[in-house]
């Protein structure tokens, strides 16, 4: 951007605040004094908001308070008044019942905490899954200038010279416990090599999948999604983003100067081709809404099949995150997808996305792999339709055992997850091989919040017998750490009496991948009687922020945002001030 267009001080939005020469004014100037800053260090210069997710229960982030120092660093060395603004931490361990029930919260918090201050721009703390999208959601809504800082993830796992990785590995050596195959001792083991530093899970799980997609939207510096977050490389890339950020406010680069189709095209490719969660699809769905941008599942299946899989990271691979790291990370990855890619997609750096491609390089063909030799044909998701999820559902064909991916059996169902949980491992449960299982009352109105219930145990008799796969279908999400053949978001969800909810025991179910079907075979007229028996379950929460999410969330296809905060930023006024 010229110097011609530059903005000067008293266009600053904070100058609205502390320039006039009023009774008001004069408060707010005299206040930030009280806090110890000269006149000069705030009037007349950007003022950049820190957004901070950060507590001391989300473990993904313990190395944030030290970041907070870095972007400041960056913020100061710029000419910018830095602030730190702490909201809502969404950590994905210990929150419950899910964090995704509160990332429209954080997406809200981050809104109006941006609104209501006097700042010119803001620089976003991001990391654990639903803690990226919920910032973005907000910031993007607000429409200031801003730079998103991924917070990284922890470094390799390890237990008795094996690399573990987040998730994906539980979930294995879980298996393994439960047939009995694994003692305790080793299991203790395990849990203390499996998370060894700050930072996000070290898989491609959702939390890994989000910083990628950030940075292919454009929304962070180049190469910042792939950086662990105890790297010094990540302090350094902290402190240049704070730089960033002053800049930005004074080239007054909003998002909807960056943000465009070709950001969720190219985002929609990236996903494909690491093998990203599912988790992806409905954050980036609802991201398109808050920026005005049209976007459905059916364009993320379109995409998915010309992509392949390119990152042999867990846990559709072998490596992690560390791995894909030092293997040249997401620009060496884009690089590779560079004739697919919207080249011309501008970025927050004030580059255009091939600008910030110059240069990358794969250094281990075997983590990142070639086009000539991806990890599979084509793309990491699949978009289902069919008589059982008329809206749609998602499957990772990628972690899933190939037999499994044209499929035919007799539904077991769990009408919730404490049926689930009292029954799955009984030895009188008539589950084979062939079996689906079905849960259901598990979506955003029927858990809510739609938890990481997806990935249905496989029975404990059937771990006996070695099968470790087995078709599992649900109105919930799962882990972006987790495998197997499991259908996800099945819309509309069974709480609102979709047909997910009017399967019964023994109903046949048919999975087709390549067709993009998902059915229930059973006859047209028996599911007219089924559902005029059908009765809605009762709500669990009456009150509070449940309350109003169960009354205003939409269905997974829509993003599960809430639909008093959809549309395009700007359309909420900016604060009088008196």
């Amino acid at each position: 951007m010229t110097t011609s267009s530059r903005r000067t001080p008293d266009e600053l939005r904070s100058s609205r605040w502390y320039a006039p020469d009023d009774l008001r004014s004069f408060g707010h100037r005299s206040r930030t004094k009280q806090m110890g800053f000269h006149r000069d260090e705030f009037l007349g210069k950007p003022v950049i908001a820190i957004i901070n997710p950060w507590n001391e229960l989300n473990t993904c982030h313990t190395h944030f308070p030290q970041r907070v120092q870095d972007i400041k660093r960056g913020i100061y060395q710029a000419g910018g008044f830095a602030v730190e603004l702490p909201v809502l931490s969404l950590g994905e361990q210990l929150l419950k019942p899910t964090a995704m029930m509160y990332r429209n919260l954080l997406a809200m918090e981050v809104e109006e905490v941006l609104r209501g201050y006097p700042v010119d721009g803001a620089v976003l703390l991001g990391g654990c899954d639903k803690t990226t999208p919920g910032v973005l959601m907000g910031a993007l809504s607000m429409n200031l200038p801003f730079v998103y800082v991924p917070g990284g993830a922890m470094l390799r796992g390890n237990w008795r010279g094996e690399t573990l990785g987040s998730g994906t590995d539980v979930w294995k050596y879980w298996d393994q416990r439960r047939a009995g195959e694994l003692d305790s001792e080793s299991w203790e083991e395990i849990e203390d090599g499996i998370a060894r530093s700050p930072g996000t899970c070290m898989t491609m799980g959702t939390a890994a999948t989000m910083m990628s997609l950030a940075e292919a939207l454009g929304l962070s510096m180049p190469g910042a999604s792939s950086i662990p977050a105890v790297d010094s490389n990540h302090n350094r890339m902290a402190s240049w983003s704070g730089r960033r950020a002053v800049e930005m406010v004074w080239e007054n680069l909003k998002p909807t100067d960056v943000i465009s189709d070709d950001s969720f095209a190219n985002a929609i490719m990236v996903q494909m081709a690491i093998g990203g969660s599912t988790n992806g699809i409905i954050h980036l769905l609802a991201m398109a809404r808050r920026a005005g941008i049209t976007l459905d599942l059916e364009r993320f299946d379109r995409i998915s099949q010309g992509i392949p899989l390119l990152a042999n990271v867990k846990p559709s691979g072998q490596y992690v995150m560390e791995d894909f790291y030092f293997a040249g990370g997401l620009r060496a990855l884009m690089q590779q997808l560079k004739d697919r890619l919207k080249l011309n997609a501008k970025t927050i750096n004030g580059r255009t996305l091939g600008e910030n491609l110059k240069g990358a390089e794969i250094y281990h063909d075997d983590v990142i792999r070639p086009l000539e030799n991806p990890v599979k044909p084509a793309g990491g998701t699949a978009v289902l339709r069919g008589s059982l999820a008329p809206q749609g559902a998602v499957i990772k064909p990628s972690a899933a055992e190939d037999r499994l991916l044209k499929h035919r059996g007799p539904a077991i169902v769990f009408k919730d997850i404490r049926d689930l949980k009292a029954r799955v491992d009984r030895d009188d449960l008539p589950v084979t091989a062939d079996s689906v299982l079905v849960l259901q009352n598990a979506g955003p109105v029927g858990a809510p919040g739609m938890p990481e219930w997806g990935q249905l145990p496989v029975p404990k008799k059937l771990l006996q017998q070695g099968i470790r796969d087995i078709l599992r279908i649900s109105d919930a999400r799962m882990s972006g750490t987790s495998y197997g053949a499991c259908v996800l978001h099945v819309a509309p969800e069974a709480a609102l009496g979709g047909p997910l909810g009017l399967v019964r025991d023994g109903d046949l179910i048919e999975l087709d991948v390549f067709q993009r079907r998902l059915d229930l075979l059973v006859k047209p007229e028996e599911l007219v009687r089924r559902r005029q028996e059908w009765k809605a379950p009762p709500l669990k929460h009456r009150r509070g922020y449940a309350a109003l999410y169960v009354e205003q969330v939409t269905q997974a296809d829509e993003g599960c945002d809430f639909r008093f905060l959809q549309g395009a930023p700007g359309e909420t006024s900016e604060p009088d001030i008196f």
